[in-house]
């Protein structure tokens, strides 16, 4: 299967980059299943029901949140009735939506989605280990799906490698967001699954981390606050971690994904025609 995840998208310029690109890709590269990252796409806090359909009409299969999941308070209501929208799967108990979905392609397979927090340097939440089991062992790869992709929104690398060796072999995909800053450690596992510790942000590298870059400085050097964030609204970049994966669900090839913007440019050479 081919498999396209897309790193958070931060404000109007990530949303411009990826309304713009995505429906191209998904035709050329011929994907099967794409998730992206949508916690910071209104205003860079959370998610609206608008952008989340226009994401989805611009061909996402689901979209992952993280620990700005409900910085706009309508996702509270929405996301229950929106199964292609999940929330981390750890939050506590009686939290609304669901933290994974069984997302059918065009010929019938079916691809596990995860969503999953982080607890290091972020908020407590419950054991993402004990979570993301009770998860994949609902879901066998190779069983009950053909396909699984795990967003592990989480702040410490050493985390994420971590997260990434325990569930090796479970999964076709494990990628790392909130960092907004893409790295350069995508690996196959050696259990046959695919690894980044941080797929980047999809929004302005002009910035700090997708934020125009006066208020950032201003509160870092004088320790006081100004205004209020605003994104970034340059020219972005759609980043993200390309994945094929054969019979059995285990990832075969893996590449970053870099379009448009100030970032160096990149793209699977096994797909890009």
């Amino acid at each position: 299967m081919r498999l396209l995840f897309i790193g958070d998208i931060v404000g109007r310029a990530g949303r411009a980059v990826l309304l713009s690109t995505l429906p191209d890709l998904r035709r050329r590269w011929a994907l099967d299943c794409v998730v992206v990252n949508g916690e910071n796409a209104a205003g860079g806090f959370g998610i609206t029901e608008s952008i989340c359909t226009e994401i989805l009409e611009a061909g996402a299969d689901c979209v992952t949140l993280g620990n700005h999941s409900f910085d706009q308070r309508e996702a509270l209501v929405f996301i229950t009735r929106q199964p292609r929208l999940i929330r981390p799967i750890n939050y506590p108990k009686g939290t609304p939506g669901a933290g994974t979905a069984l997302v059918e392609t065009p010929d019938g397979r079916r691809v596990l989605v995860a969503n999953v927090l982080g607890r290091t340097f972020m908020d407590a939440m419950d054991d993402p280990f004990v979570a993301i089991d009770e998860a994949l062992d609902a879901c066998p790869l190779g069983q009950v799906c053909d396909a699984a992709i795990v967003d592990f929104h989480a702040e410490a690398t050493s985390e994420k490698q971590i997260f990434g060796h325990y569930v090796d072999g479970r999964a076709s995909l494990v990628v790392g967001t909130h960092t907004h800053v893409p790295t350069a450690d995508h690996q196959i596992l050696a259990g046959g699954t695919a690894y980044l510790s941080d797929a980047g942000m999809t929004g302005d590298y002009d910035s700090v981390i997708g934020m125009d870059k006066e208020e950032p400085i201003r509160r870092m050097t004088r320790k006081v606050p100004g205004s209020r964030f605003e994104p970034a609204a340059g020219p972005a970049t759609l980043c993200g971690i390309a994945v094929e994966t054969d019979a059995g669900g285990r990832a075969i090839k893996i590449a970053p994904v870099r379009i448009g913007g100030r970032l160096s440019q990149a793209r699977p050479e096994f797909w890009d025609i």
